[in-house]
């Protein structure tokens, strides 16, 4: 007998994930009960910005791998009754101090993470020589200034509870802690919250998980609640931080936590699908989006993403990666490693919000300061450290990022915010969910559980294994294609989650069907 075995299925279910409906306010999040908190902001009488920034900053106690205090981003801000949305830009910068000598090269090319050359002791990659200047905190305090209703201290009240209880020690936190365990253990206050005993912590066999505390997170939270948010860049947080940071012989300084600001723009506007699709610009994946738009297809006649369709989209999502990279010599971290958060907000007036921050790395740095318990980011693997290079690493530089929070506008109003985390993988996911909506016509849970394509490089396209045997015969014919699961791990499609408010009224929310703790919250 002759056996042949089929390819491995790691997930031989049919995931779903809920929707949430309404008429009034929304938050869609990775992780439920950080939109449950900015939900609750909402009913407390806040806006979308204020429980945007709610949400974000409860993040930082219940998504470590992703966000926190630590992190970076982008949000776009479309307040009710004006015409176009604001883009608050707190992307990531290299610390002035950041020697570019100090990144010894080893000779050898990097193979799992990056196209580029293998920096001895990967320190361009973890630890202190890695952190790019934390904006994510200046962006929600810019945020809360100009939008925000409710005072700061119920704002971050909820993020205050949730980092008082804990992080969940179920499945997913073993799974998310044991990836970076193996460097999380050369970080003495990381691997005391993450990896008691050396070990990631284990949810119980029977019964239900409990919680663990991540180190002094929640008294900066509430040192914060007092003090303002500026109190991270200027007053105890800021000293705390430096403090740590040096005694680390890290670079990122006093003066470089005192002079971060974000910074507000009008967003970029480009056509799409007869309606305006509103951008961030700038150092995101937006200007490729663009790119791609100018070379998408229109909708078949027969009103479903078809195998001709699919094979267009490949294609131009192909050119404008070599167009994009071509100016980077292909210095941009592939999608395998790079671990975002978004999360999407509106409230009853019509005010929109969507939110793209990230540490980068899954567990940023993997260096949580034992001062504060802030996981910081490791922004300055954006750069090329190899000299010379159009993205080499430099002092007081930003590089280009992947982030992409969007919203389409109907006429002078907000129809779809969304965004994604997935690294080089936000793009295409974004794109295929705004698509499948607005050229043909799904809702939102269709458009959301529709499976998709990716091409996060030039070479070769992913495309999911539940796509009609014809889209895949398709796309194989046209390149090298490889059929995967998308799943939790391996992450091989970003994870996008939207809001579509409909001209009646009705609000609808859903996030990724792969991410296990993501939530689409309305209010009642």
């Amino acid at each position: 007998m002759h056996f042949t075995p089929s390819p491995h299925v790691t997930q031989n279910w049919q995931l779903a994930k809920p929707g949430a409906r309404g008429r009034r306010g929304m938050v869609v999040s990775q992780a439920g009960s950080a939109a449950e908190a900015g939900v609750a902001i909402l009913d407390a009488g806040g806006n979308a910005v204020d429980a945007a920034v709610a949400t974000a900053l409860a993040l930082a106690a219940v998504e470590p791998w992703n966000s926190g205090l630590g992190g970076i981003g982008f949000a776009l801000v479309h307040p009710a009754g004006e015409r176009r949305a604001e883009v608050v830009d707190f992307g990531p910068v290299a610390p002035r101090g950041l020697d570019p000598s100090r990144f010894k090269l080893t000779g050898r090319q990097k193979k799992d993470l990056f196209p580029w050359p293998e920096v001895e002791g990967d320190t361009n990659v973890h630890g202190p020589l890695s952190f790019a200047i934390p904006s994510a905190v200046a962006g929600y305090a810019l945020m809360h200034e100009r939008w925000g209703r409710l005072p700061l201290g119920e704002v971050i009240a909820p993020a205050i509870a949730l980092a008082r209880r804990g992080l969940p020690q179920d499945w997913y936190t073993t799974l998310k802690v044991a990836s970076s365990a193996a460097v999380l253990r050369l970080y003495p206050e990381s691997a005391r919250i993450y990896l008691p005993d050396g070990l990631p912590p284990v949810a119980p066999y029977q019964g239900t998980p409990g919680f663990f505390r991540l180190g002094r997170l929640a008294e900066t939270l509430e040192q914060l609640q007092r003090a303002g948010l500026r109190d991270f860049y200027e007053g105890e947080v800021a000293a705390s931080l430096a403090h740590d940071i040096a005694a680390m012989e890290g670079v990122l300084s006093a003066e470089d936590l005192r002079s971060c600001q974000a910074h507000t723009r009008p967003a970029t506007e480009v056509p799409f699908a007869g309606r305006t699709l509103q951008l961030t610009g700038g150092l995101t994946a937006a200007p490729t989006l663009a790119r791609v738009l100018e070379g998408l297809p229109t909708a078949p006649k027969d009103g479903r993403p078809d195998a001709a369709w699919f094979v267009a989209l490949a294609r131009a999502l192909k050119a404008a990666y070599v167009e994009r990279l071509a100016g980077l010599g292909e210095a941009e971290p592939r999608a395998a490693e790079s671990c975002t958060t978004h999360l999407t907000a509106c409230d009853a007036d019509g005010m929109t919000v969507a939110v793209t921050s990230t540490l980068l790395s899954s567990m940023g740095s993997r260096v949580v300061l034992p001062g504060s318990g802030v996981l910081l980011n490791n922004g300055v693997m954006w750069f090329d450290p190899s000299p010379g290079q159009p993205n080499s690493v430099a002092p007081g530089k930003r590089p280009l990022t992947n982030m992409l929070p969007v919203i389409l506008r109907d006429g002078d109003r907000p129809w779809i915010a969304a965004g994604a985390s997935g690294g080089r993988r936000i793009m295409a996911s974004v794109l295929q969910v705004l698509a499948f909506a607005a050229q043909f016509g799904m809702d939102l849970e269709t458009a959301a559980h529709h499976p998709r394509i990716d091409v996060s490089d030039p070479a070769s396209v992913n495309a999911d294994r539940r796509l009609p045997p014809e889209v895949i015969a398709a796309l194989r014919a046209d390149g090298p294609t490889e059929i995967v699961e998308h799943g939790v791990m391996p992450i091989n499609f970003a994870c996008p989650n939207m809001i579509m408010l409909a001209r009646d009224g009705t609000r609808t929310g859903v996030s990724d069907a792969a991410s296990p703790w993501s939530a689409a919250v309305a209010q009642g």
